[in-house]
């Protein structure tokens, strides 16, 4: 690199051309001021001469041998540089430079006579300084003087003129030594300001220097590059600043990797599959779920894929849609058996879109799921068409005058009334159990004696189980009678519970109901010795409308909703419920209550 292109020569050169500016300022600043120094060193022995002259002839003006020595000593006071002219009362003049060898500025008394500030000297009226130029006469030359002229006084009113002149050229010969002088040590000065310059330049650039090629490694990615800090000024705060930012560039560059990182696992750990594709179509990036999206569809093709086919169909002009539109497009396909729902929407480049992003989501479990639903839906309506159906039957004998006895209508009047208990209880629990489900069920927790409650349920069901000659029995082991529940919904489920027992144990069976206090908490057990269920349907007991025999509901017939309104309940408590059952050995339902602490308290109670 050329000197004048690089830092170090521009400068260089721009602190000589400073110094160098500032010299030659100073260097005429030094020389005006010198002349003036000069000029008025000049002035003020010139005046001080003419008033010593003034004042020789002022004190020896009455005896005539004595003006004359006055004028005489007057005159020697004169040297080569300076010339004397002294006018008396009468006009005469009297000159220095005549007859004394001397090269001494001459100036008549005409030219004086001439000038209106010098001929007020010769009036007594002033004292005047000038600068005028001598008169050419043999043996003195044409050249530039500096004139001081003042008045003495004489007896009488009477007065006389001294003047003083000076040639400027013996001020110029004073200040030529000074000017040479001036010279040599700019001279100087300039070379000693070129040394320092340059070593400046090059001490002051080393660091940048330094930073030029720690920068060319950052660009190669070597961000451990550091800048030697060698002095602590600003060059050295840069120096530290720049080995500062390559460390926040290393963080920065490592902390995007890390999200990098961080978005790729995102992205292959999402369930929904993403597809990214560029504006000609082509795929370039895919999660998991994508990939199982397009191997599917690659399967369905025999894995017979050619150039512009890696999307179906459908993807392909919806891709096309987004494209043209700019907007975001939904379509539902069916690929392999199993439905998608896919989203695409534009990527943009600034104002341009450059291609699209579409998200899949596999909706087979949630058609799965709407399936349910409406089965949920035909049981729902099951369950209410035979109550209706004996309603209307049972109601239009009636009407129709079919039933002649009044034990006839009697019998029919309570099918209506049972049907309809039947009905109210199915729409209730169905109430219950979609409030429960949708987290909308409040609980009153209060302190109930655990022996009271065994009680009532006990006399609640002792006539259902005499009526079927059914032993029941309870039990109870608790290290503290009371306990913190909802009495109403934990009396439900064990109502529930204990009607069901009683209900498909057959007569001579038994049932025993038990209570004993668990690890900070009670635990309930319902025994009976029925049937028992069968262990495949065990998982789908606490499933709404579930029933493993339809046999075992004849008679008193339940809802199928039951089951699954005390799971809810036992769950509210924060508590589990179990079941074990074998086949015509009996079935054993548990349900564990944990001791309710204040904080949960307050929440379930605000829920």
């Amino acid at each position: 690199m050329r000197l004048w292109r690089s830092v170090v020569g521009k400068l260089w050169g721009t602190i000589l051309l400073l110094v160098a500016f500032v010299l030659l300022v100073l260097t005429i600043l030094w020389f005006e001021f010198i002349e003036n120094y000069q000029t008025n060193q000049a002035e003020s022995e010139l005046s001080q001469m003419a008033d010593k002259i003034s004042g020789i002839l002022e004190n020896h003006h009455d005896i005539h041998d004595s003006a004359e020595l006055a004028r005489s000593i007057a005159l020697e006071l004169s040297d080569e540089k300076t010339g004397i002219m002294i006018v008396d009362e009468k006009g005469k003049a009297w000159y220095s430079s005549k007859g004394n060898g001397r090269k001494q500025p001459y100036i008549s008394l005409k030219t004086i006579k001439n000038d209106r500030e010098l001929s007020a000297v010769l009036k007594g009226t002033g004292e005047s300084m000038k600068t005028i130029t001598a008169d050419e006469e043999t043996g003195h030359k044409k050249e530039k003087v500096l004139l001081q002229g003042v008045p003495y006084q004489l007896s009488e009113g009477k007065h006389g003129a001294v003047f003083v002149s000076q040639s400027l050229a013996s001020i110029r010969e004073a200040t030529a030594s000074t000017t040479r002088y001036t010279f040599i040590g700019a001279a100087v000065g300039l070379i000693l300001t070129t040394i320092f310059a340059f070593f400046l330049s090059t001490r002051i650039t080393y660091p940048l220097r330094k930073m030029r090629e720690a920068a060319l490694e950052l660009t190669k990615g070597k961000f451990d590059k550091k800048v030697p800090i060698l002095t602590g000024d600003e060059i050295g705060e840069l120096a530290a600043a720049f080995n500062q930012m390559g460390r926040q560039l290393k963080y920065h560059i490592n902390a995007l990797n890390q999200e990098k990182e961080h978005l790729t696992s995102i992205l292959s750990s999402m369930a929904d599959g993403v597809i990214t594709l560029n504006i000609d179509g082509t795929i370039l990036v895919t999660n998991p779920p994508a990939e199982r999206f397009l191997q599917a569809w690659y399967y369905e093709q025999q894995m017979d894929i050619k150039s512009g086919e890696e999307l179906p169909p459908e993807a392909k002009e919806l891709f096309r849609r987004v494209v043209n539109t700019e907007k975001e497009q939904v379509i539902e396909m069916t690929l392999q058996g199993r439905f998608w729902v896919m989203v695409m929407g534009p990527l943009y480049d600034q104002d341009y879109v450059r291609g699209a992003v579409a998200v899949l989501r596999d909706m087979t479990e949630e058609r799965r799921l709407d399936k349910l639903r409406k089965d949920f839906i035909a049981n729902v309506s099951h369950e209410l068409r035979t109550p209706i159906a004996l309603l209307q039957g049972y109601s239009e004998a009636i009407v129709d005058d079919i039933a002649s006895t009044d034990e006839e209508k009697k019998e029919i009047s309570k099918v209506i009334y049972e049907e309809s208990l039947r009905m109210g209880r199915l729409v209730n629990e169905l109430l219950d159990l979609a409030r429960m489900e949708a987290g909308h069920v409040t609980l009153l927790y209060e302190e109930v004696h655990v022996s009271e409650l065994v009680s009532k349920i006990s006399r609640k069901f002792q006539g259902m189980a005499r009526d079927k000659t059914i032993e029941l029995s309870t039990s109870l082991n608790l290290d503290h009678d009371s306990f913190v529940m909802d009495s109403d919904k934990i009396e439900q489920v064990l109502t529930n519970l204990v009607d069901n027992a009683i209900r498909h144990t057959d007569e001579g069976g038994k049932v025993t109901f038990s209570v004993q206090s668990a690890d900070k908490g009670l635990r309930f057990d319902v025994t009976d010795t029925g049937t028992g269920i069968p262990e495949e349907d065990l998982p789908f007991v606490f499933e709404r409308f579930y029933k493993a025999d339809k046999a075992r509901t004849r008679g008193r017939a339940g809802t199928g909703l039951g089951l699954a309104i005390a799971k809810n309940i036992i769950e509210a408590h924060h508590g589990t419920i179990t079941v074990h059952s074998k086949i015509h050995e009996g079935t054993t339902f548990t349900f564990y209550l944990s001791k309710v602490d204040e904080a949960q308290l307050k929440g379930d109670t605000e829920s």
